[in-house]
């Protein structure tokens, strides 16, 4: 009976909050040709898979520097359709792009708890 009234207050203070976290983190964007605003990555394992007009030029996905205007890439240069995988921190990020066109893009986290 104490278990069960534990996980009842548990569920009733904490639920909604660790129900949100454990859902899957996705950035889809959608026949794009300019670089994205920011959005915030909790931090772990993305993946970005992108398909695009590149006629010579690229994505990046970038992370916003603890100097709080510069961003850096966290991963190359994608200059043909595909997919990179890395290890991020949490913080803010966008998706760079450079004259690329028609860009379908999805950041997505690879290692989540349901």
């Amino acid at each position: 009976m104490k278990r069960l009234s534990l996980a009842l207050v548990f569920s009733m203070f904490f639920g909604s909050a660790f129900a949100a976290f454990n859902k899957v983190e996705n950035f889809p964007f959608s026949n794009i040709s300019a670089t994205t605003g920011a959005f915030t990555l909790r931090g772990g394992n993305y993946g970005v898979t992108c398909h695009a007009t590149f006629g010579g030029g690229n994505i990046v996905l970038q992370r916003l520097a603890p100097d709080g205007t510069s961003w850096v890439a966290v991963i190359t240069a994608m200059t043909v359709d595909g997919y990179a995988s890395a290890n991020l921190p949490s913080g803010s990020y966008r998706l760079a792009i450079t004259t690329a066109t028609a860009v379908y893009c999805d950041v997505v986290a690879t290692v989540t708890t349901q």
